[in-house]
């Protein structure tokens, strides 16, 4: 495969990319919002900034945040812009950074939707959250002497197979990446066994470890605390994917037998499936209420579905145990830290492979409880909804693993020192 050739698949596709588009934005409308960013064209008069850092959806965008709000701290000069390619992560820069970060769609990329993009911005660096390749934007960056520095990189070794069937290709895309900083060594060495230099990389562990509780998050779980749960056990289930709601709602139909007042809060993992998932729960005959309806749960609720964008963590605060979704299905799993800061015990199936070090560090010491089907989820709310001191341990331990791992952003800031712009350029 050659850069030429995948010039013109890009653009050959293009009408395949605009019927996804379309098909998404039937329940999701702003999908069909903004459109013309995706190809390089900008309403806004003046975006030139000096840093680019690029977060394709929510969770890459929320790991992000740390660090843009530290750039801002100690270099205030610089201007940044976010780039995503979702709705839900562009609604989530707007309502954390508000007016501190410009934020825009990154376009496709098409060569001219890239040229387009690079001149109304002129960055000075190019900083790509975890591991979004795109030769055409790579090799822009390159011709223009723009650093690009690829952070908390990861490699599966399935996409790392992927890549070798065009390893040329690949690796001549690897050769004008600035800087890699991947999150452990084995994402590091597929890398470089892909023809990455190993001066180009650095392993520091994952920024995702990076995760604090604000004073005004503090205080909204403590008001919606007081609001929903009066004395009654509570246990979320994040992130779900298709396939594991079935699962979770067979579960709580057993667990309400012997925990009458027993919470379910119900947290899809995207936007488009809120209305599928409602449907399902009221096929089971379940009690519910929807978050966006900004209701109360009576004592006859017994599931709460998280219909909302971006109170994730705010919904974790007022639970008791958590489980996260995408690990029940081979889709990888989810970000568990976000459950770990809360210290509530964590509940995840087999399948992690996308948290796959963090995942293998809370087993380690003690901050991750496995299940593989629906008896042993039944088995192990049982168990940490009875035994508080059971419940405890194993939060208080997974709380334990995010506060030793928090040195990464520090330690990632000193790594992009030399590559910041200085004051005036």
């Amino acid at each position: 495969m050659s850069l030429y050739f995948y010039k013109i698949l890009l653009y050959i596709i293009q009408p395949i990319i605009l019927l996804k588009l379309l098909l998404r934005s039937r329940l999701v409308p702003d999908y069909r919002k903004r459109l013309k960013e995706r190809y390089g064209f900008y309403n806004k008069k003046n975006i030139s900034s000096s840093i680019i850092l690029h977060a394709v959806s929510v969770g890459e965008t929320l790991t992000a945040i740390p660090l843009v709000k530290a750039l801002r701290k100690y270099y205030p000069y610089l201007s940044i812009t976010i780039t995503t390619m979702t709705p839900t992560g562009s609604e989530r820069v707007k309502h954390i950074l508000g007016n501190d970060v410009y934020h825009v769609y990154l376009p496709y990329d098409l060569p001219c939707s890239i040229n387009r993009f690079l001149k109304k911005i002129n960055p000075k660096l190019v900083i790509i959250m975890e591991t979004e390749l795109w030769p055409n934007l790579i090799y822009e960056l390159h011709k223009r002497n723009i650093p690009l520095i690829i952070i908390n990189a990861r490699l599966s070794e399935r996409s790392s197979k992927k890549y070798k069937i065009i390893n040329t290709f690949i690796k001549k895309v690897l050769h004008r990446i600035t800087l890699i900083v991947a999150q452990n060594k084995e994402d590091g060495m597929r890398f470089i066994k892909l023809g990455l230099h190993p001066s180009k990389l650095n392993i520091i562990g994952n920024l995702k470890f990076n995760i604090t509780i604000t004073q005004k998050l503090s205080l909204n779980i403590i008001s919606l605390r007081y609001k929903w749960k009066q004395n009654r056990p509570i246990w979320i289930a994040a992130s779900t994917h298709h396939g594991e709601e079935n699962i979770l709602l067979t579960a709580q139909r057993q667990l309400l037998k012997k925990y009458p007042n027993l919470l379910l809060i119900l947290v899809p993992r995207h936007q488009e499936r809120f209305i599928i998932v409602k449907k399902l729960v009221h096929k089971y005959g379940f009690n519910y209420i929807l978050r966006s309806d900004n209701k109360a749960p009576n004592n006859n609720t017994q599931i709460i579905i998280g219909d909302t964008i971006g109170e994730l963590m705010l919904l974790y605060g007022i639970s008791d145990i958590a489980f996260i979704g995408g690990s029940l299905v081979k889709n990888g799993g989810h970000n568990p830290l976000e459950a770990a800061i809360h210290t509530i015990p964590i509940l995840m199936g087999p399948y992690t492979f996308n948290f796959k070090d963090i995942c293998k560090t809370l087993l380690q010491n003690k901050g991750l409880i496995t299940i593989t089907n629906v008896n042993s989820l039944i088995n192990k709310i049982d168990i940490l909804l009875t035994n508080k001191n059971y419940r405890d341990y194993y939060g208080r331990h997974a709380f334990k693993v995010l506060q030793k791992n928090k040195r990464v952003l520090q330690q990632l800031l000193t790594i992009l020192q030399p590559y910041l712009p200085t004051r005036g350029n």
